[in-house]
């Protein structure tokens, strides 16, 4: 393959397309996870993307390297056809150590005047950042250009902390958020179900009072269910049965009650090693929380909940008899 950059091909760590609900409207959507520098914390307890990441480059092979990458997604993907695109690396894309600037401005120029949702920690949001690849991706098309997706996982300090080891707190959160918002960005927070050591019933609890919480700061909020990515610590705990993912019941009581729309995609949904049932009930609620995400309508969710399955009398015996630091209950 044949690019302004050479002849060596270079992937992203991912890149898919999609639908995704933009201002009431569903939309077509391309994903992007670029290959970086990799994360400057490279701690977080679920995090599977933490050991992706070049080593041993100076800052200009590391922007040709993304550049690259970037040139790739152009001519696999016909970029006219998205109006929402979101950007993820192995940490931060306004870690400028992570992402040098020449490749961030190249990305920004690649994709002006689309839509751009990008990820990044909170201590990398700052003001100056967001509104010089805002002015570069911004002709004037879109209503709000750049949304800020930052990985905040739960409103509760304690439990980011020793649970995720996520290295920031909520006031941090919202520092990043009025930087954001001082220079017309839109913000898009990730909330994660049941991190480790947390019984399913603490799990639930804390998602919902998280959703409470990041209401006022979030135009987005899309809440992750914690799953079983490979060589992390959530893995060595779910290989020595002290772990367990969410019980999709509890992901649909969350749902429902949520008084908001929280959009979620149930990764490895139904497997083992993602939020799950029984095995019988599982694909169909499953189906029915990514189309939930789109709509935004609850009354599926609802339904299914209050319809049930055999395996809904397990769930309500976890919620009631399983205790801290002798759980799970169940695998």
């Amino acid at each position: 393959m044949r690019s302004e950059y050479g002849d060596r091909v270079e992937k992203p760590l991912a890149c898919w397309s999609g639908k995704e609900t933009h201002n009431g409207e569903i939309i077509d959507c391309l994903t992007i996870i670029f290959k970086s520098g990799g994360c400057s914390w490279n701690r977080c307890k679920m995090c599977g993307y933490k050991s992706e990441r070049y080593h041993n480059v100076t800052c200009d092979e590391l922007t040709e390297n993304i550049k690259r990458q970037l040139a790739y997604v152009l001519s696999e993907y016909k970029i006219e056809k998205f109006p929402l695109i979101k950007i993820f690396t192995s940490g931060s894309f306004f870690d400028s150590n992570e992402v040098p600037p020449a490749a961030r401005d190249a990305i920004g120029a690649a994709f002006r005047g689309k839509t751009i949702i990008a990820e990044s920690r909170t201590e990398y949001v700052k003001s100056d950042i967001l509104e010089g690849f805002r002015e570069i991706i911004d002709d004037g098309s879109q209503k709000m250009p750049l949304y800020v997706a930052m990985g905040l996982e739960t409103s509760n300090d304690f439990i980011r902390e020793k649970c995720i080891d996520k290295g920031h707190t909520f006031e941090d959160f919202k520092t990043a958020v009025s930087q954001a918002r001082k220079v017309g960005c839109g913000t898009k927070t990730y909330l994660m179900m049941k991190p480790p050591y947390l019984t399913e019933l603490e799990a639930m609890n804390d998602m919902q009072s998280s959703i409470r919480d990041v209401i006022p700061y979030s135009d987005i909020i899309s809440m992750n269910l914690c799953n079983i990515q490979n060589m992390t610590e959530v893995e060595k705990l779910w290989k020595q049965n002290a772990y367990r993912p969410p019980y999709l019941w509890s992901v649909l009581k969350v749902l429902i009650e949520a008084g908001t729309h929280v959009l979620c995609d149930p990764v490895a949904g139904g497997k083992k090693r993602g939020p799950h049932n029984c095995g019988k009930c599982d694909y169909e609620i499953v189906d029915a929380i990514r189309e939930y995400s789109l709509s935004g309508d609850v009354e599926t969710l609802k339904m299914l909940y209050e319809n049930g399955c055999d395996c809904k009398n397990e769930w309500e015996f976890v919620l009631k008899e399983e205790k801290p630091f002798c759980m799970p209950l169940t695998h």
